[in-house]
C-alpha cells in the first residue's frame, strides 16, 4: 500500500518559521516511519520566505517548494499545494506550528483505518482574545446554518485521502474556501482534538479587516441567503406602511409628527435598498470573476522534483 504522506504548508512572510516547520514535521514523520514530502507554498511573501524554502530543500530533499508571482491568498495556496501533492494522503497545516506536527501520525493512523477526512479540531484556541473567539464562533454558526454544512468545529488542519483531494481539485470555483469545500465534498470523517500551540516567531497575518473580508467571501460562496434580505426588507416596510395607514385613519392627522415619521422611514427604506443593491452587486461580481476564466494562482518558481 502506498503510504506517502504529502504535507501542504502555505506560507506568507514566514521566513523565520519555514526551516523550523520543515525540521519539526520531518522529525515527527521520520520517527513514526511514515514516508513523506513537504510542500511549502510561498504566497507572494515580501520577506525571505522563498530563500528559507530553498535552504530547507537543500537540507532535506523531501522538501519541495512553490512560489506565487504575487499574493493570491491562503486558500489558493492550499489548493496549489494539493495540486502538486503526490501522496496517497495529504495533510494541510499552518507554517507557524500552531497546528502540532505531533498529531500527524495519529491522523495518518485513522486514515489507514479507512477514514477519508481526518479533521483537526481545536480543543483550546490558544492566546486568541475573547472578542476573536466570539466572532469566530458566530461566523461558523452562521455559515453552518446558511450552507447546511457543519463547520462549527472546522479548521485548516486536516488529513485527506487522495480521492478527497482529487474531488476538491475537480471543483470549478475560482474563489475557493478550503474549509467549506472540504465539508461540501463529504466522505467518511474522523476528528482529532488538539491544543493550539504558541507561535514561536513572527506574527499573525490576520487583521480584523482581512477576517471580515474572509467571512463575507466565505458566506457568499456557500449561500444566497444574504440576497433574500431584499424580500425581508420589502415585507417589513410593506407592513410598516399598512400599520401607518391604519394609525393615520384611527389616530388622526398631525402634520409635523407624520412628516418626521415618514421622512425617517423613507431614509431607512433608501438605506436598506442600497444595502440590498450592494449585496446583489457582490454576488454579481463573483459571477463576473468566475466568467473570466482566470487561473486561481500563478506560479513563478518551484524547487524539488
Amino acid at each position: 500500500m502506498d503510504r506517502l504522506l504529502s504535507v501542504v504548508i502555505p506560507a506568507f512572510n514566514e521566513e523565520a518559521m519555514v526551516e523550523k516547520a520543515a525540521s519539526a514535521v520531518a522529525a515527527v514523520l521520520r520517527g513514526a516511519d511514515i514516508p513523506y514530502e513537504l510542500i511549502f507554498v510561498d504566497d507572494g511573501s515580501r520577506d525571505g520566505t522563498w530563500e528559507a524554502i530553498l535552504r530547507a530543500h537543500e537540507a532535506d530533499k523531501c522538501v519541495r517548494g512553490v512560489s506565487f508571482s504575487r499574493n493570491f491568498g491562503k486558500d489558493r495556496a492550499v489548493f496549489a499545494g494539493l495540486a502538486k501533492a503526490r501522496g496517497a494522503c495529504v495533510a494541510v497545516m499552518d507554517c507557524d506550528l500552531q497546528h502540532p506536527p505531533a498529531m500527524l501520525p495519529e491522523m495518518a493512523a485513522l486514515w489507514e483505518q479507512g477514514f477519508e477526512v481526518v479533521e483537526g479540531v481545536k480543543r483550546d484556541r490558544g492566546e486568541e482574545s475573547g472578542l476573536h473567539r466570539l466572532c469566530a464562533g458566530a461566523f461558523y454558526a452562521v455559515i453552518s446554518r446558511l450552507a447546511k454544512l457543519d463547520m462549527k468545529r472546522s479548521s485548516d488542519f486536516k488529513l485527506m485521502d487522495r480521492k478527497v483531494v482529487d474531488a476538491l481539485l475537480a471543483l470549478p470555483e475560482e474563489d475557493v474556501f478550503f474549509r467549506g469545500l472540504t465539508a461540501f465534498v463529504g466522505f467518511r470523517r474522523a476528528e482529532v482534538a488538539f491544543d493550539v500551540a504558541q507561535r514561536e516567531a513572527g506574527e499573525s497575518k490576520w487583521s480584523f479587516r482581512s477576517l471580515a473580508r474572509y467571512a463575507v467571501s466565505s458566506v457568499t460562496a456557500f449561500s444566497a441567503a444574504p440576497m433574500q434580505l431584499a424580500t425581508v426588507f420589502g415585507a417589513l416596510f410593506a407592513a410598516v406602511a399598512v400599520v401607518t395607514g391604519i394609525l393615520y385613519a384611527v389616530v388622526g392627522y398631525d402634520a409635523d409628527g407624520w412628516l418626521v415619521f415618514l421622512g425617517v422611514m423613507g431614509l431607512l427604506a433608501a438605506a436598506c435598498g442600497l444595502l440590498c443593491l450592494g449585496i446583489a452587486g457582490y454576488y454579481l461580481g463573483r459571477v463576473f470573476r468566475q466568467s473570466l476564466g482566470r487561473p486561481r494562482y500563478i506560479i513563478s518558481r518551484e524547487c524539488g522534483d
